[in-house]
């Protein structure tokens, strides 16, 4: 019989880690990791958070040491870029036009930024912040003085805004929305991190709409607003959100909305590719509908689940959504899921202006998300609380004397 073959395409953490899942299970068949960057696999967030601060060295950010991929005997292809997937034939075919044949196959392409589609956004000093070089790229222009304008309000952008005021660079943060995060925490939570960056200095514009990124020669001199202000600039981050790399399942065939859909055990609507990471739009048992999470914790775990479903297993990937952030001097984790607008109730437990405090989003007293800021070592208990069935007290809930539990 011939030896089994399985290929992951997409060699980010999510990669790295089904690697290491298959060989950690004791498959002896041949892995063969794909992927377009020059670099090993690495973890991301240290480029929006550590790394790009000066905090971490560049070797800390990746998965595993040089040596690793050889030693557990896995095939790790780098700059190679996967450009068709033919599934009757099990054959993924390279750039350079050679093809490799799976019996099993991960995609884990990941996602790539959002370009803005105004004049100016590919000038000089624009950038755009999802792989390492570009990290190393924009750490380069994080120094005293700089006049840093960052277009978008999200995690990165706000992550970013602290590390270049750390740095000492003069940040202006542009952000449509009237708060940053509003979609992601609501109003009530958003405030925070609002009052946090004008409190470190940053020169945050909300309602705001770019409408272009000023140039000369060809270099990127400042962001003109709709209403003809100009924000000068040395250099411009661009952090409008990121969309999943689903161009190669699209092309396949596979089922695709907004990501790759596949079911609880990561499994596409072919029986033998799955998808982990950010391409993966998963049906989640718990809530009972599919999600697609862009954040390292989903990189970081599903690829095990994945790994043992293709070796034959019988699992399913039930982790509650997870992400967390480090922002001068705040630090918090997030668990749960909040649509916009899905809740009727924030409660607070702790000091808000403090910036030591739990948050819980709730919906007619069921607990859908906890967030807890500058207070460690409650993941267990907030997840015990989204996951139990019917209300929780909410005063409870606000009591620092009360037990965190359902």
């Amino acid at each position: 019989m011939p030896e089994q073959g399985f290929v992951i395409v997409g060699a980010g953490l999510a990669g790295a880690k089904a690697a290491e899942a298959l060989r950690a299970s004791g498959f002896a068949g041949r892995v063969t990791l794909i992927g377009d960057e020059p670099d090993r696999p690495y973890e991301r967030p240290p480029l929006s958070k550590e790394f790009l601060a000066g905090k971490a060295e560049r070797d800390s950010v990746f998965v595993h040491d040089g040596g690793w991929y050889a030693e557990h005997d896995v095939d790790l292809r780098l700059g190679v870029t996967a450009t068709e997937l033919d599934r009757a034939a099990k054959l993924v075919r390279l750039d350079g036009g050679e093809t490799v044949g799976y019996d099993k196959l991960l995609l884990t392409t990941g996602s790539s930024p959002r370009r803005l589609p105004i004049p100016g956004s590919d000038a000089q000093g624009v950038h755009y912040l999802r792989r390492l070089a570009d990290s190393v790229r924009l750490k380069e222009t994080l120094t005293a003085g700089t006049r840093l304008a960052v277009i978008g309000a999200g995690w990165i952008g706000l992550e970013v805004a602290a590390a270049a005021r750390e740095a000492g660079a003069e940040v202006t943060v542009l952000e449509v929305a009237e708060l940053p995060l509003l979609n992601v925490l609501g109003r009530e939570v958003a405030t925070v991190f609002a009052d946090l960056h004008r409190a470190h200095g940053v020169d945050l514009r909300l309602s705001v709409v770019v409408d272009e990124i000023t140039t000369e020669g060809g270099k990127a001199t400042g962001v003109r607003l709709d209403d003809g202000t100009v924000v000068p600039a040395d250099a411009v981050l661009v952090a409008v959100g990121a969309a999943p790399n689903v161009g190669l399942a699209q092309a396949a065939g596979l089922t695709v909305d907004d990501g790759v859909v596949v079911d609880a055990s990561l499994r596409s609507s072919d029986p033998d590719v799955f998808a982990a990471g950010d391409i993966a739009s998963a049906l989640h048992p718990l809530f009972g509908e599919h999600l697609r999470v862009e954040h390292w914790a989903n990189a970081l775990n599903q690829p095990a689940v994945a790994a043992a479903v293709m070796t034959g297993q019988d699992e399913t990937y039930d982790e509650l959504p997870y992400f967390f952030t480090d922002q001068y001097d705040l630090g918090m984790e997030y668990h749960g899921h909040v649509i916009p607008g899905g809740y009727d109730r924030v409660v607070f437990r702790g000091d808000v202006e403090a910036r030591e405090f739990i948050a819980f989003w709730l919906l007619e007293g069921r607990v859908l998300a906890g967030m807890n800021v500058n207070v460690w070592d409650v993941g267990d208990q907030l997840k015990a609380l989204i996951r139990a069935e019917g209300p929780i007290d909410a005063d409870r809930l606000a009591d620092p004397n009360a037990p965190l539990e359902p």
